[in-house]
């Protein structure tokens, strides 16, 4: 194996790697709007609804839906929550999450049909510093999805405890492997077995 000379090494370009935005990022009350939107399909649906073992006729019986009072299937909506939050990660949370800690508020005004098309947005409602692991901060998003004619579909609020910026690069340079380093920052170490997140 060679090694390339100094100057070689030294021309090589800086790495920007994509991420979200830690706790000392986040702004209260800015709309964070996420693209791109994302059109569900049937594929979507009938995949999703089977691989969860929901046998809901809603979402897989198109005739016996026909008969139905919408007319038609509808879209899971739990496809349609788990796609509100992912549209949201690229821009909030991907490398800078530690751990989801909960979805509250759910709701659903509006059925999403094939071929509709989902926009997310975000706003930061609350955030405060953990009292129990330094460095780490509890944030509140509220997300609202609405379709391609500007129809709320799904609303829904969620709690991430978050990485401030200068906590996540130590722990980093702590564990350069990339082994466990959320514990870098914590005051004290709960057993594993026990998989609880003081906040």
């Amino acid at each position: 194996m060679t090694t390339k000379p100094l100057q070689e090494r030294a021309a090589e370009p800086r790495v920007i790697e994509q991420r979200g935005l830690y706790f000392d990022e986040l702004e209260e009350d800015v709309v964070y709007a996420h693209r791109p939107g994302r059109t569900v399909t049937e594929a979507d649906n009938v995949l999703f609804t089977t691989m969860t073992m929901n046998t809901q006729a809603l979402h897989l019986d198109a005739a016996w839906s026909a008969e139905q009072p919408f007319g038609q299937r509808l879209m899971n909506s739990m496809f349609t929550l788990a796609t509100v939050v992912g549209q949201s990660v690229p821009q909030l949370t991907q490398g800078t999450i530690i751990a989801q800690l909960g979805l509250t508020d759910v709701s659903f005004p509006h059925p999403m049909y094939h071929g509709d098309t989902l926009y997310t947005e975000t706003v930061v409602t609350g955030k405060r510093l953990s009292s129990s692991r330094p460095g780490q901060g509890i944030v509140t998003m509220k997300h609202t999805g609405r379709n391609q004619h500007g129809e709320v579909v799904a609303l829904a609020t969620r709690s991430c405890l978050m990485w401030e910026r200068d906590a996540h690069t130590a722990a980093q340079r702590a564990h350069p492997s990339g082994k466990n380093p959320a514990q870098a920052g914590t005051a004290r170490k709960e057993p594993a077995a026990k998989g609880r997140i003081d906040t």
